[in-house]
Parts: C-alpha cells; structure tokens; sequence
C-alpha cells in the first residue's frame, strides 16, 4: 500500500543507481510477461543489453524517475527524434504502485517537458500483452496507428500530435 508522501517526478542519469535499479525491473518485467514465466536473469540482461539507454540525457533524450519518499514508483524515457517527435521508452510502474496514477503522471510530466521542448508529437510503441499500458497511452490521448519502427517486439504503435 502506498503512504501519503507526495510523488515527485524527477530527471535522472540512466547510470545512476537509482535507474538503473528500476531498469532492472523494468526488463524483469516485461522478460516475464513476454516468456508468461519468471525472466532468467541473463535473459533481462540481454533485454536491457539490446535497448541502450545512453541516449536518454539531454540534448537527446530525458529519463523520469517518479519516487515517493526514497521510493523510486516507477520510470519513463523519452528520446528525440528528427521531427520534432518525442519518442516514449521504457514506462514502468512497480507493482504495487500501479493503479495510483504514476504512470499518468509520468505521462503528463513527458508531454510537458515535450512542449517545453518545443516537439510537435509523441510516439510509442508496445505489445499486446501490455494491456494496461495501452490502456494508460489511451486514456492520455494517444491514438494507435500505424507503425513507425521495425521493432521486432513491437505490436502496437500511437502517437500524440501536440499542436
């Protein structure tokens, strides 16, 4: 259960401790999902391995980390792309976090570091068994279209226009 300390959503290093924790996680994850069994952990090593993340900095990309107290909830990245397109990676909320409105406010705090960015969409992709991040990209206002990469584990691709 969560305690009522206010979340704060924060910019991180993707080699930071704290990151990369919650990365481990992350892939943890989404392994087990993919696999519907629990992730080997060179399996998540090699998951994490094949999706870099030295490009979420600035000027190229941000990483999210939102924490409740010391607590980190959960993650979102983004990269930019040519364009002017925000591209969204790695959105994850702990377990027992979920279903509080982290993952909402992980979104909401992107798209406004997006339009501070002066970016004119957002994009994603996910897969179907990721039934609540779908769920979630919707309910944010994203509309699923066609595909935008060539991502072998990619099934469903949005985009958000920010005009």
């Amino acid at each position: 259960m969560m305690c009522a300390l206010p979340i704060r959503v924060s910019a991180a290093a993707p080699t930071s401790a704290e990151a990369e924790s919650v990365s481990f996680r992350y892939y943890d994850d989404i392994v087990s999902r993919y696999h519907g069994r629990p992730a080997l952990r060179p399996e998540i090593l090699d998951a994490q391995a094949g999706y870099p993340s030295g490009d979420l900095v600035p000027p190229t990309g941000l990483l999210l980390l939102a924490r409740q107290g010391r607590t980190v909830l959960g993650c979102a990245g983004m990269r930019i792309r040519p364009g002017q397109i925000g591209e969204i990676t790695r959105v994850f909320v702990e377990p027992d976090a979920r279903g509080h409105g982290v993952g909402r406010l992980l979104m909401g705090n992107l798209e406004r570091e997006s339009r501070a960015l002066g970016l004119t969409a957002m994009r994603l992709d996910t897969r179907t068994d990721l039934v609540e991040a779908r769920g979630l990209y919707a309910s944010v206002g994203f509309i699923e279209g066609e595909a935008h990469n060539a991502d072998p584990y990619a099934n469903h691709w949005f985009r958000k226009e920010l005009r």
